[in-house]
């Protein structure tokens, strides 16, 4: 099974940039992809950005487009989301975790595993 775990969270000041890794390991060969979801206090857990092994296709929310960009490493061991132009509402906890089926938009796709990382944007 895979494990992950997530760092780079932090304090910025809106129009800021963060970005969040996320360090795998485990049977990714089983996996379609990666991804990042996000929770805020009080709301349901979203999707952020997605990417698929096999293509290197990436998939972003649409509040994440202009904004955010995910890139990987070539050994399926990490994941980077970088975020720009920060704004207060992207305030959340997020987490990445492996996708067992081919939506990579779909929460149920997923098991998360990891503790996720606090991202806190200030206005």
């Amino acid at each position: 099974q895979e494990q992950v775990v997530e760092s780079g969270g932090g304090l910025v000041q809106a129009g800021g940039s963060l970005r969040l890794s996320c360090e795998v390991s485990g049977r990714t060969f089983r996996t379609y992809g990666m991804g990042w979801f996000r929770q805020a206090p009080g709301k349901e857990r979203e999707f952020v950005a997605a990417i698929r092994w096999s293509t290197n296709d990436t998939y972003l929310a649409d509040f994440a487009l202009g904004r955010f960009t995910l890139s990987r490493d070539n050994a399926r061991t990490a994941v980077y989301l970088q975020m720009n132009s920060l704004k207060p509402e992207d305030t959340a906890v997020y987490y990445c975790a492996a996708s067992s089926a081919w939506d990579l938009r779909a929460r149920a796709s997923y098991d998360f595993r990891g503790r996720g990382t606090q991202v806190t944007v200030s206005s």
